[in-house]
């Protein structure tokens, strides 16, 4: 395994110098860029292959389907060998890593949950389309599921708060403002239209444990997940709020660590502009945080996308270990853009980086890496190590049994619907009241009975106010989450509950 002095190889200079990224750097961010079809897929394989060697987890989204040959050594194709033998790289040989492969959808690998509680108002906000207004009474909506320990486990949690707020926003104004009813009904319309696209999936039990992301192999390896992203990405909003919701939970649960010698593990954002596009001031506040933070609990984040303006100029500047393959320059915008992203690296006296970046070849990019004191060095024309693994894709046969012997194989496959918002607010759970004489009891959220059409007269009980809500699931909420009665969640910068559940 690599010292942290050893730079993980991605490429070779024109002059035969290999060039790479120290271990003990790489959770100072990273950067790869090019137009379609220039090399960038393969830039990231040998990236995943290297970090597992070096003992690093990663995790990537594969956007197209074409990552999943990490999984398996790669043979001897032309274009390999070729690569192979220009570069002179004497005692190559192929190998694949270690792969858990991971499917919001469950189909094409372990299904990825969260809770609608853990993940929090301000990323669901950004998966329903929300505007601010909509947002803050979202916001709000969380809070009074907080305060009284109702459980928002899946949508039909969510739903069944939503209807029950709307039907008491006057109760809840006095503490936590005015609830709009046509906020509350654009949130209600928004969330059956998530439910449509199928996005429901993401919510629910057993949620994701981060520890079966940065899962080590006996011989050392870091475990590479590959989330099939392919479905995925015809809902982006939900693809980008599911990997800003992984980065958070780390960032939340890790404690501060420093600079190790390697990362904890590296996350891979492919379609990095989707992570921004869109994103509210609030948000784009929040991620440049948590990107800038986040290093120093050992994690490392590499964006991927086509060009570096893509990418907020805040976050930009965080992306120490850069990989740039060609640009077109076909149109003025185009020819800005390849200027603009000249700029962003340390110059080479030796390199016209402008004309350099229009005239790379496949496989051909410009790098530069930080040195071991944390300054960038100065850019290099380099061609990218060929992978060990193999380029085609794993049949359907190969991936289900990979997918069967998986370390985390039946773990996440069964879903677990346990007492919840829902099942309190249809009066499913008894409320608990030990105080309260027996020929007063407390009234159940909910909606307040009427008489039947028979005549028959029903006890009819008032609307519940906030502290009758913190009361009546004062035990349940204790059942569910396990805490102490009274305990206070706290979210952390990206809204989601982290290491506090």
């Amino acid at each position: 395994m690599p010292t942290s002095q050893e730079p993980l190889p991605i490429a070779v200079t024109t002059d035969g110098r290999s060039i790479g990224i120290l271990p003990r750097m790489a959770n100072r961010h990273g950067l790869v860029t090019g137009a379609t079809g220039t090399g960038k897929t393969v830039t990231l394989r040998v990236l995943a292959e290297q970090f597992s060697s070096a003992g690093v987890p990663v995790l990537i989204a594969d956007i197209k389907g074409d990552l999943s040959g990490l999984a398996h050594p790669g043979t001897p194709e032309a274009r390999i060998t070729a690569r192979v033998a220009q570069l002179g790289l004497d005692g190559f040989t192929f190998a694949g890593v270690p792969v858990v492969f991971w499917d919001a959808f469950g189909e094409t690998g372990h299904p990825v949950r969260t809770t609608v509680s853990e993940i929090g108002p301000l990323l669901l906000a950004r998966i329903l389309d929300l505007n601010e207004t909509q947002t803050g009474v979202l916001t709000a909506v969380f809070a009074i599921a907080d305060d009284a320990g109702l459980l928002l486990l899946d949508l039909k949690d969510l739903r069944a708060v939503l209807a029950h707020v709307t039907e008491n926003a006057s109760t809840y104004r006095a503490r936590y403002g005015t609830l709009a009813t046509s906020s509350l009904g654009a949130i209600q319309r928004n969330l059956l239209t998530l439910e449509q696209e199928g996005g429901e999936v993401l919510f629910g039990e057993p949620a994701l444990r981060l520890d079966d992301l940065m899962r080590l192999t006996p011989d050392g390896r870091g475990t590479v997940g590959i989330l099939s992203a392919e479905r995925l990405m015809k809902a982006p909003r939900l693809y980008s709020t599911l990997l800003l919701y992984i980065l958070s939970e780390l960032y939340e649960t890790l404690p501060e660590v420093g600079d190790l010698e390697r990362p904890r593990i590296v996350i891979v954002f492919e379609e990095a502009h989707l992570l921004f596009d869109g994103a509210s001031k609030v948000l784009l506040e929040r991620i440049e945080q948590v990107v800038r933070l986040i290093r120093s609990k050992g994690v490392g984040v590499y964006f991927v996308t086509q060009n570096p303006l893509d990418i907020p100029e805040t976050v930009l500047g965080q992306l120490g270990n850069r990989v740039q393959h060609a640009l077109r320059a076909y149109t003025p915008k185009d020819q800005r853009a390849v200027r603009a992203a000249a700029e962003t690296f340390r110059p080479n006296p030796g390199l016209d980086v402008q004309a350099a970046i229009t005239e790379l070849g496949v496989g051909e990019a410009l790098v530069s890496v930080l040195d071991p004191n944390g300054t960038p060095t100065p850019v290099e024309r380099t061609l990218v190590l060929p992978p060990r693994s193999r380029l085609a894709p794993l049949s359907a046969e190969e991936r289900a049994a990979l997918i069967r012997t998986s370390p985390v194989a039946g773990v996440y496959e069964t879903v677990i619907d346990r007492e919840s918002a829902h099942e309190a607010l249809a009066a499913r759970i008894p409320a608990a009241e030990p105080t309260a004489p027996e020929s007063e009891p407390r009234p159940v959220p909910g909606p307040a009975q009427s008489s039947s059409s028979s005549g028959k007269k029903r006890r009819t009980t008032a609307a519940p106010g906030p502290s009758d809500v913190i009361g009546t699931f004062a035990e349940s909420a204790a059942r569910g989450i396990g805490s102490q009665i009274g305990r206070q969640l706290i979210r952390g910068l990206l809204g989601s509950l982290g290491g506090r559940r």
